[in-house]
């Protein structure tokens, strides 16, 4: 797509066709027929034009965004362009979650399992997970896995020692780190792939006989979720294309032949949620800064 509205412009038709896939009739988790909508939404962060509509399984309640985004269309809401207008409060409460204390908080959860000598981190983006969880773990070899260039930033920043910018699911690169980690992690990455089981087992893949997967994802069937609707900051339309539920994941895993080592069944959604309801409604609500 070469061109597309200008941020204030309001959606289109086409501008939403071009970017998406067709509706899907069935679970991509279970395959089941059985759907319910759960909300349509715009983009409430980044004020891009769309609708989006997010469906739930009614047998495994996995929850997705139906119809998906195309590459193409991912491409396009993460862009960031200067100058468009940002809810600027809502932003930072989603970079809570890649605070250095959450970030403390997963690398101690695998402190129990002793120390790693080689540790992947799966959609690292600048890699600050990494360069925290070298304070727990300073003989530990971090290495870095993103889509976007910003890895080889990261490396070049002396945050991981290897940089590999792609998808988990590409043979080009699944195939040289066959069995190769100790560890692999996956905080909050799993929302964002198009096809999240397949990104399990090629984790999976990677990791040698005995290694640990840390997985850190937000549950769709959370209290606030239900209460505030499409002012869930998780919810996260367009961005988010599935919400896995626990109980989905746990099974995926231990039908591939994992032991679930550790179950925290903490909050591990973005924190402050009411806080961010309150800053995604007001900013919708109150006029621009700049009107007259």
């Amino acid at each position: 797509m070469t061109a597309h509205p200008a941020p204030s412009a309001p959606p289109t038709p086409q501008a939403t066709t071009r970017v998406h896939e067709p509706r899907r009739e069935d679970c991509p988790w279970c395959g089941s027929a059985r759907l319910r909508n759960r909300l349509r939404t715009g983009d409430l962060r980044h004020y891009k034009p769309g609708s989006f509509t997010v469906d739930e399984c009614r047998d495994c309640c996995h929850t997705f965004q139906n119809p998906r985004l195309t590459f193409e269309g991912l491409a396009l809401y993460h862009r960031t362009v200067r100058g468009a207008p940002r809810d600027v409060a809502a932003d930072t409460l989603l970079s809570l979650r890649g605070s250095r204390l959450r970030h403390r908080s997963a690398a101690r959860a695998m402190l129990r399992f002793g120390e790693p000598e080689s540790w992947l981190d799966v959609g690292t983006g600048h890699a600050r997970f990494p360069a925290t969880a070298r304070e727990f773990f300073p003989y530990t070899s971090f290495d870095g896995l993103d889509r976007t260039p910003r890895v080889v930033r990261a490396r070049s920043a002396d945050r991981v020692e290897e940089a590999h910018v792609g998808r988990l699911t590409d043979p080009r690169i699944s195939a040289p780190l066959r069995a190769r980690y100790d560890v692999v992690s996956m905080l909050h990455h799993l929302e964002g792939i198009p096809d999240p089981r397949a990104e399990l087992h090629a984790a999976l893949e990677v990791l040698r006989p005995g290694g640990h997967l840390l997985i850190e994802t937000l549950n769709p069937r959370s209290v606030y979720a239900a209460l505030l609707g499409r002012w869930w900051l998780a919810y996260d339309q367009p961005r988010h294309l599935h919400l896995l539920p626990p109980h989905n994941l746990r099974a995926e895993l231990e039908a591939a032949g994992c032991t679930i080592a550790l179950l925290d069944h903490r909050p591990v959604h973005i924190p402050h949620d009411l806080s961010g309801a309150a800053a995604l409604a007001l900013s919708h609500a109150l006029p621009a800064p700049d009107t007259p």
